[in-house]
């Protein structure tokens, strides 16, 4: 009969997976190298440029928005010009990103509101962040990351897929992704983990057929080809 699993048995394995975990984070590391800013597919030379940005890109493809944005800032570069304008002079300049009705109005929103009560200045932290207009969790934590270099994890469709095949979640839900992946990455390592994920998943480990013949994690997978 076989022996129950002791405590020592249950250590182990906890200590084998976290092994496993930050292996794979060590080898997307050097897999893609580069800084937060670096590592970010959007183009912008402000904390106010990325949140427009990130806001952009809501169903809409990095190169459109990096395509769109430097008209928009040349003309509205901080949030003061573009509180001050209309939200159809907005729109004809975004009208090519989808949604451009939502999106103008929200940018337009959050301006004004970024203006009156921060003084121009985006919010550092994810409370304030988050109750701008059109800002959610994923977009406050990349504006933390990449903007500000902080502690933040954003999750999006990638970042969801890959940490489900991983192992490293059993979640569809965002935050409940984001709380399963910042128990065991080191706060530092959380914004640039997610981009790597990204372009991972839009590199190698696509949503129909991922191409696990050439993943550099594909011995660490427990979905590889599967």
């Amino acid at each position: 009969m076989k022996a129950p699993a002791g405590k020592g048995f249950v250590n182990d394995a906890k200590s084998d997976e976290l092994e496993r975990r930050l292996e794979i984070l060590s080898r997307l590391n050097e897999t893609y190298p580069g800084s937060n800013q670096e590592l970010c597919a959007l183009k912008f030379s402000s904390p106010f440029q990325l949140l427009v940005a990130t806001i952009l890109s809501a169903q809409c493809t990095d190169e459109r928005v990096n395509l769109t944005t430097p008209s928009l800032f040349a003309k509205y570069p901080t949030a003061k010009e573009m509180a001050l304008a209309r939200v159809d002079e907005i729109e004809q300049i975004i009208y090519s990103t989808g949604f451009y009705k939502n999106k103008a109005r929200n940018i337009s929103k959050m301006a004004s509101q970024v203006l009156s009560v921060k003084g121009g200045r985006i919010p550092d932290n994810l409370e304030d962040l988050v109750k701008l207009p059109g800002v959610g969790r994923k977009t406050a934590n990349v504006i933390l990351s990449v903007g500000f270099g902080k502690p933040g994890l954003a999750v999006d469709t990638h970042v969801g897929r890959l940490a489900r095949r991983l192992g490293l979640t059993c979640s569809k839900d965002p935050v409940r992704i984001e709380k399963d992946l910042m128990e065991w990455v080191p706060p530092p390592a959380t914004g640039g983990f997610s981009l790597r994920l990204i372009i991972h998943g839009r590199r190698v480990c696509f949503a129909r057929k991922p191409n696990c013949s050439v993943c550099v994690l594909c011995d660490l997978c427990p979905s590889a080809f599967n």
